[in-house]
């Protein structure tokens, strides 16, 4: 794969890259908050390719590669009071990027597989621009509603703490966030974490204003929950049972939200894309846009993902911040 940029308009461009032949079915893949292209790994993607998709993975603005916007993030006192600079941007900016980059690579409808604040930015492009979503898969996400999909107190503390300054420090801060966040029922690979940190920094050295700007952005979107009444696209939500970041009643709140859309429960996994869960989240994410278009390269579905099909836990389960 090969890094390139497009103009997505309204000043703002984007960096992506493409894995398997163009002739391919588009599968397009937004990463989470602060996170690069590079935090979809390799070997999954790999993984899709080898199933005929055509996949395209992309720096959201104010990280990696791509468009860094030039006033200063908010302080937390500012997100806490709702008081944004005016060239403040939400996910629904971050949702129009996504369809100019689509414009821009001359794709028209895809499958569409966000994690984290790429699950929020997904299911707004398919709220506000259904024609362009043949499938979403939202992974680990929420849908802004209060007190549900909150993160633990002791992620919130991890969140604020002193922004590193260097890349070993930068290293080392995402070995500690990872190891906190991470899969608990899956080996910690602490190689891979350090690895992609690094790389990370090398791209885009100094990265807290934009995590601060991305932040202050899913704060601004507010409660998106009656703006997902508008998806029509077959929706797939997966969640871990242990995410620390995005509490499971996040995940549960997205599936009510959409009309149609199945819950899928993964035991023992976090806010990360551990390598053990990699075959379950294709077959997973394969099996379902097979189901839109008759056309599934499953084999064999994976048992360590689990159909969870009942309610979200009630609110208060949900550590209130």
């Amino acid at each position: 794969m090969s890094e390139q940029i497009a103009d997505v308009g309204r000043g703002v461009s984007l960096t992506y890259e493409r894995l398997g032949g163009n002739d391919g079915t588009p599968l397009v893949l937004v990463p989470g908050l602060g996170q690069q292209l590079v935090a979809w790994p390799d070997g999954l993607c790999e993984l899709f390719a080898e199933r005929g998709y055509q996949v395209i993975r992309l720096d959201n603005r104010d990280v990696g590669g791509s468009t860094h916007a030039g006033f200063r993030p908010p302080a937390p006192q500012q997100m806490l009071f709702k008081r944004w600079d005016p060239a403040q941007y939400d996910l629904h900016d971050m949702a129009a990027d996504t369809v100019g980059l689509l414009d821009a690579l001359g794709l028209g409808a895809v499958h569409l597989v966000g994690m984290s604040m790429g699950g929020m930015i997904s299911q707004t492009v398919a709220a506000r621009y259904p024609q362009r979503v043949a499938s979403l898969t939202s992974i680990m996400s929420t849908t802004g509603a209060a007190r549900l999909g909150r993160p633990a107190l002791s992620t919130w503390r991890r969140m604020f703490g002193r922004p590193a300054r260097t890349r070993a420090e930068h290293v080392e801060a995402s070995v500690r966030m990872y190891r906190h966040i991470s899969s608990a029922g899956y080996p910690f690979d602490e190689a891979a974490v350090r690895a992609t940190a690094g790389l990370s920094w090398d791209r885009d050295p100094r990265p807290a204003p934009g995590v601060g700007r991305q932040l202050a952005g899913i704060l601004k979107s507010g409660d998106r929950t009656k703006e997902l009444a508008a998806v029509t696209a077959p929706t797939l939500v997966v969640h871990g049972d242990r995410d620390m970041m995005v509490h499971p009643t996040g995940g549960a709140a997205t599936a009510r939200a959409i009309a149609g859309a199945r819950l899928h429960t993964v035991p023992g996994m976090g806010h990360d894309l551990p390598a053990g869960a990699w075959p379950a989240l294709v077959d997973l994410i394969d099996g379902h846009i097979g189901s839109t278009t008759g056309q599934s390269h499953t084999t064999t579905q994976s048992s360590t993902a689990t159909t969870n099909s009942s309610a979200a836990p009630r609110s208060a389960d949900a550590p209130n911040l």
